[in-house]
């Protein structure tokens, strides 16, 4: 091969290996600034969004045992309370077709506007969008009914707008188990992250030497949070001695002498 030809072929050969080069940089600097999931949320820097906990939108959930959704939901709902992280509540079509928000979950925010909709998906809600944005949080975690529409929608396009979702399998409930599962795929898909309810509140705590919520926290488990909340209340009463939680505690009859 002449001289002039290997020149010419290690020329081009050094300018594709340097596009190449500057275009897997770009994407991993593009993947970088994608990735917003390096770090865990905080109580200062996320705010809890409710959509549509409205019983006509239970009655037609499959996919999760309604009682525990329920449960967990205003579990979920009292720890942001608690934590002081702001909540959005909204409803779609109250009156004329799903009914009034559980008021289970209207008591733990007596008071606080439910934004009313009549779009399926949350975001194309000019009311539902200025109150996303008062919480002045980019960390939003999503619970509601259903999965694969009203909690799909609205984290796909708020992800595209530069917000962080998480989505809270076990508050959010769809028409079966395979739309559940299809939902959270696609959500995933999109840039969204799964957890679950306990650990949703626990990243709130993140240090059990902070006090300020402790006690409230271990509250609330021992009264809503399953088994763990269970695990807890033995922990206190029978390691650490503590009173019982029961309002009329357990009396064991002490043994007669012999």
């Amino acid at each position: 091969m002449p001289l002039q030809t290997c020149a010419n072929e290690l020329a081009a050969f050094t300018a594709r290996t340097a596009t190449i080069s500057n275009h897997d940089e770009q994407n991993l600097k593009k993947s970088q600034a994608m990735s917003q999931y390096n770090k865990l949320y905080t109580k200062e820097d996320s705010a809890i969004v409710f959509i549509d906990h409205q019983p006509q939108m239970l009655f037609g959930v499959e996919g999760i045992n309604r009682a525990s959704l329920i449960n967990n939901v205003t579990l979920i709902a009292k720890a942001a309370k608690e934590f002081g992280v702001p909540a959005v509540l909204t409803a779609v079509e109250t009156e004329g077709f799903s009914g009034y928000v559980w008021p289970q979950l209207l008591d733990v925010f007596p008071g606080q506007e439910v934004v009313e909709r009549t779009s399926m998906n949350s975001w194309d809600d000019p009311g539902f969008r200025k109150a996303i944005e008062a919480t002045g949080r980019k960390n939003i975690i999503m619970t509601g009914l259903w999965t694969e529409v009203c909690i799909t929608w609205p984290t796909i396009e708020m992800l595209g707008a530069g917000y962080n979702i998480y989505v809270v399998d076990d508050c959010c409930g769809a028409t079966s188990a395979a739309a559940q599962e299809a939902a959270l795929s696609r959500m995933v898909q999109a840039g969204a992250i799964r957890l679950t309810t306990i650990c949703a509140i626990l990243e709130w705590q993140r240090d059990w030497a902070r006090k300020e919520h402790y006690n409230n926290l271990m509250g609330l488990m021992k009264q809503q949070g399953g088994a763990y909340g269970i695990g807890v209340e033995y922990a206190y009463t029978m390691v650490h001695h503590a009173p019982q939680s029961a309002q009329k505690p357990q009396v064991v009859p002490k043994k007669a002498a012999h």
